[in-house]
């Protein structure tokens, strides 16, 4: 179970991230379990969980972008930033 969406993601346990990235329709890679892989109809993601931070790097039309999401943001935020995209 996750905990409210405004708890900053420091305050979840890594399992709980899982849920989190699977519920926003991630996938884990095989090779690295920091990186998952989020594809919608217009662009993708690369979620890489880090060790101070989350990095998104989004693609778009061959485009990339980067931001980095502190672990101290709630999660409904994070959650809301990478949903909007490049």
């Amino acid at each position: 179970m996750l905990p409210p969406a405004n708890t900053p993601l420091n305050q979840h346990s890594l399992g709980a991230i899982e849920i989190w990235l699977q519920e926003l329709g991630a996938c884990k890679s095989d090779k690295d379990p920091c990186l998952w892989t989020l594809v919608l109809s217009h662009w993708s993601a690369v979620i890489q969980m880090e060790h101070d931070e989350l990095k998104v790097t989004w693609e778009q039309d061959g485009k990339f972008n980067h931001c980095y999401f502190s672990y101290g943001l709630p999660r409904n935020d994070v959650h809301l930033a990478i949903l909007q995209g490049p």
